[in-house]
């Protein structure tokens, strides 16, 4: 059993088996993503009450949270690959964290901005130098920090290589984030949903964020396969079976 297993996944470390995976996962993928973001926004939107202390400017966290949830969560999958790609030598290790990058910088970006908005009538000023928006800042470089080094290096295993140790050493970075509202004290309230804890919110405002997370999941599953997809494509544009593909396309 496991054997077959490991057949398995080094059966999909190829380029060609694993371009042939992702265009049938990711038009599904997508969609359920546009299902769950839907009914997300309508249950965090429209149906869940106003928060008792924060009015109706609390809504913000049903992007905000999930946002900053796949920031560290995109990042540590970078790690994951890159450790897969030092270690083993899969070509399809570089293609995936390079693909994760720019969603991962996207919802860092928007973890920031959606908290700039939602800091400003809650604690009257739009940033302040504390322990969690300056880490989540610190991830936000990292990632173009990685996109910058990739881009620049000509050889694009060297790239890779290169590009695994800034997403490999700068994982650091993610717990530091998570529990900083532990370790030092941060304007930041304590988390709302906890694997130990039962959740400090409405039941309707749970499954708007949990559905909102789901979707943001399921997107960036889409978009990084089909990224990937492209990847591959010019990566390997000598083998016969990209230009066989690419014929059929056409």
């Amino acid at each position: 059993m496991n054997i077959l297993r490991a057949n398995f996944w080094f059966h999909y470390a190829g380029p060609q088996a694993f371009y042939g995976l992702a265009g049938r996962l990711w038009p599904w993928c997508a969609a359920l993503a546009a299902v769950l973001g839907l009914w997300g926004l309508w249950l965090g939107f429209m149906v869940a009450p106003a928060d008792a202390q924060q009015g109706e400017g609390y809504r913000i966290i049903f992007v905000h949270v999930p946002a900053s949830w796949m920031s560290m969560v995109i990042y540590l999958a970078m790690a994951f690959w890159s450790v897969l790609g030092l270690t083993f030598n899969t070509r399809i290790s570089g293609m995936m964290t390079r693909a994760l990058a720019p969603t991962g910088a996207m919802f860092a970006f928007l973890s920031l901005w959606t908290g700039a908005l939602w800091g400003k009538p809650m604690w009257g000023t739009w940033w302040v130098w504390d322990a969690r928006l300056t880490s989540e800042l610190i991830l936000f470089f990292l990632y173009l920090g990685y996109i910058a080094l990739t881009s620049a290096i000509d050889d694009q295993r060297r790239g890779d290589r290169a590009g695994a140790l800034i997403a490999i050493v700068g994982a650091i970075n993610v717990p530091i984030i998570y529990f900083s509202v532990k370790w030092w004290n941060t304007l930041h309230q304590g988390a709302s949903v906890s694997l130990t804890k039962s959740p400090s919110m409405a039941q309707v405002m749970l499954w708007g964020m949990l559905l909102m997370a789901m979707c943001f999941w399921l997107y960036t599953i889409a978009l990084v396969l089909y990224r990937v997809r492209t990847t591959i494509l010019q990566r390997e544009s000598h083998a016969a079976w990209v230009q066989a593909t690419v014929q059929e396309a056409a």
